[in-house]
């Protein structure tokens, strides 16, 4: 059960990844930026086009795991989970889902992610579109 529960963490910690997020330290700082990576051992991360303490701009900044008390991100991220259960329903044992790339990959020619269908053609990938575009209706 634990194995689970920290897949599941580092499953929420990488869709934080390229969006906009807020880490606080234990000495006070905040620090507002991009997300731009994590290491899993360590829960250290590197942040971009950060928005530091008097409006200073700083362009990457790392920060170690054991100075983060908080991080926090203000937009919801993409489901991508919900999504590929979708597409699973029309294409049934197809999909397959890559959670650090953020990518379903549907009978292993049609690749979406929460920008659309970024790879294929033809009458699956227009199903894999309209199913898309249906369930990011729905969320909005």
């Amino acid at each position: 059960m634990a194995a689970v529960a920290s897949r599941k963490f580092f499953d929420e910690l990488g869709l934080l990844v390229d969006k906009a997020v807020r880490v606080e330290s234990n000495d006070g700082n905040a620090y507002d930026g991009v997300l731009l990576g994590y290491d899993g051992g360590s829960l250290s991360v590197v942040l971009g086009d950060v928005a530091g303490e008097q409006g200073t701009k700083i362009h990457r900044i790392f920060i170690y795991g054991s100075t983060i008390t908080k991080i926090s991100a203000s937009e919801r991220p993409f489901n991508l989970d919900g999504l590929a259960a979708r597409i699973e329903r029309v294409f049934p044992n197809m999909t397959r889902t890559f959670y650090d790339a953020g990518v379903i990959v549907v009978m292993d020619k049609i690749r979406v992610n929460e920008s659309g269908v970024i790879e294929g053609s033809g009458p699956a990938a227009d199903r894999v579109r309209d199913i898309y575009q249906r369930f990011v209706n729905e969320a909005s």
